[in-house]
């Protein structure tokens, strides 16, 4: 089933709201295979596992965001409802709560998703970081080179930002098959 879903299908689905990494319950709903409506009854019959650091609503100014941001949620514009939130706690705690198989697959999936984020994060900054010392350390002796350094020093940290990509695999086709040898 977690292969079913693609984590970068799940990581699109990943907003950022008060601070705080969330899935909405539609797209989680979608993803459980549920209705939305279906879900949050589950949650309401069992709020005591849902404390605000778990899961919150969203304002309408907040609501009004996400539906002017996202194109997969333009049917929430004409909804009297507000979405909740669900923090990577909250989306764990509805596997308690949603008890089906494909329940637990997807939120084996969600969890992923937020481990690998949280990877990617950690691995810019710690970047960053390293490239900020040597730039301080280096940049106090420079004289002639100062331009190039800081240009050099640019590219990098574009680099940094700019998300990686799958790379297609280079090697050559075995005649008669759809391997790739090296």
């Amino acid at each position: 089933m977690s292969n079913i879903i693609p984590v970068e299908h799940i990581e699109s689905r990943i907003y950022l709201f008060r601070g705080q990494k969330v899935m909405l319950d539609r797209d989680l709903a979608e993803l459980y295979g549920v209705t939305t409506k279906r879900m949050n009854e589950q949650v309401k019959r069992n709020i005591k596992r849902f404390p605000y650091d778990f899961m919150f609503q969203l304002s309408e100014k907040e609501k009004n965001k996400v539906v002017a941001n996202c194109d997969h949620l333009q049917e929430l514009k004409f909804s009297h409802q507000l979405p909740r939130a669900f923090t990577e706690q909250g989306v764990a705690m509805l596997s308690s709560v949603l008890k089906s198989e494909r329940a637990i697959q997807v939120n084996i999936a969600i969890m992923r998703a937020f481990v690998k984020m949280k990877q990617v994060l950690y691995t810019h900054k710690e970047l960053a970081l390293q490239f900020k010392l040597l730039k301080e350390r280096v940049g106090k002796r420079l004289d002639k080179h100062d331009a190039a350094i800081a240009d050099i020093f640019e590219v990098i940290r574009r680099m940094l930002v700019f998300e990686s990509k799958p790379k297609p695999k280079i090697g050559f086709r075995a005649e008669g098959t759809n391997k790739l040898t090296n």
